[in-house]
């Protein structure tokens, strides 16, 4: 299935409340992706298969629109991602139609695997608004990048897969190369031809403020409204509510984050900063009266099991 990106909402009156119309139209389209491949990926200690399938297992039951599940890459680039297969193959996603699994690749063979596997819906791709990153993350030039993702989307059409693509750094970079917010609008136009429907900025370090959050976000869904644009967003922790609600004023409807806010990117040369905490991002859709139906008895059994699915 394709996406157009979501409408941005009125602001939700009373009445829009009260209104089926307004509930179809914009509450309904709020996507939340889980990320625990991200939160695990820079862990050290080496987290168990049989634990990871506990812990995806509780996560499918909450009603996620999307849990970015793990990644088809080299085991000596990510030690932890080794056994995304045999994840995979353990957990009873038939049982969770409403919830797609995501697997993140950086290449051809990684590529081939994702699309062979049954319980993969979407392939991700993070390609890199900064070339220091790009080469950092991927071991490609950003040119080579964009030629993947070519391959990419006609690899994903042919396995009805939907490819995603990450704008690492969409934010600008701690390298000190150039950025702006047209080279984002430059590369997502280019990525929005070859056909990708679903794109997500990432602010991989956590260096936007929310107001280069908001006025990032809603150039490119000016720009470039006939793809679903969503965000990655790490922060401290007394900055996630206002990166989250800046994203949200310029009318983004999908959301990445993850249960505790554990993570951070690995590859990137500096200190890792977290991902927003899912328990933030659904405070504040609740208070917008936007949270989509979640099972509320396996959320809470899923934060239950954090301490052993993010053991150190």
């Amino acid at each position: 299935m394709w996406f157009a990106a979501a409408p941005k909402a009125p602001p939700p009156s009373q009445k829009h409340i009260h209104s089926f119309w307004y509930y179809l139209r914009f509450v309904e389209t709020v996507q939340l992706i889980e990320c625990p491949r991200d939160a695990w990926q820079g862990l050290a200690p080496f987290i168990p298969t049989e634990v990871k399938v506990q812990y995806l297992s509780a996560l499918l039951r909450v009603g996620f629109h999307t849990i970015d599940a793990g990644s088809f890459v080299s085991p000596k680039a990510v030690p932890q991602m080794r056994d995304t297969k045999e994840v995979l193959d353990a957990l009873p996603w038939q049982d969770y139609p409403e919830t797609g699994l995501l697997v993140i690749v950086v290449n051809q063979k990684g590529l081939e695997a994702a699309v062979a596997h049954p319980a993969v819906r979407y392939v991700g791709y993070p390609l890199s608004v900064s070339e220091t990153f790009q080469q950092q993350n991927a071991r490609q030039s950003i040119a080579e990048g964009e030629a993947f993702v070519s391959r990419l989307v006609e690899t994903c059409q042919h396995a009805q897969k939907v490819p995603v693509v990450y704008l690492s750094m969409g934010f600008g970079n701690p390298y000190g190369e150039p950025y702006s917010v047209q080279m984002v609008i430059e590369m997502g136009g280019r990525l929005a031809e070859k056909g990708v429907p679903i794109l997500s900025l990432a602010d991989t370090v956590g260096i936007a403020t929310p107001d280069e959050v908001y006025a990032t976000t809603a150039a490119v869904l000016q720009a470039i409204p006939s793809v679903k644009w969503g965000v990655h967003l790490h922060a401290a922790p007394q900055d996630m509510y206002a990166k989250i609600e800046a994203a949200w004023s310029a009318g983004v409807r999908r959301f990445d984050s993850a249960l505790g806010g554990y993570g951070g990117c690995p590859f990137a040369g500096v200190p890792l900063v977290s991902n927003i905490r899912t328990e933030t991002l659904l405070s504040f859709l609740r208070e917008k009266g936007a949270l989509p139906p979640l099972n509320e008895s396996a959320l809470t059994e899923a934060q239950s099991l954090l301490p052993l699915a993010f053991a150190q």
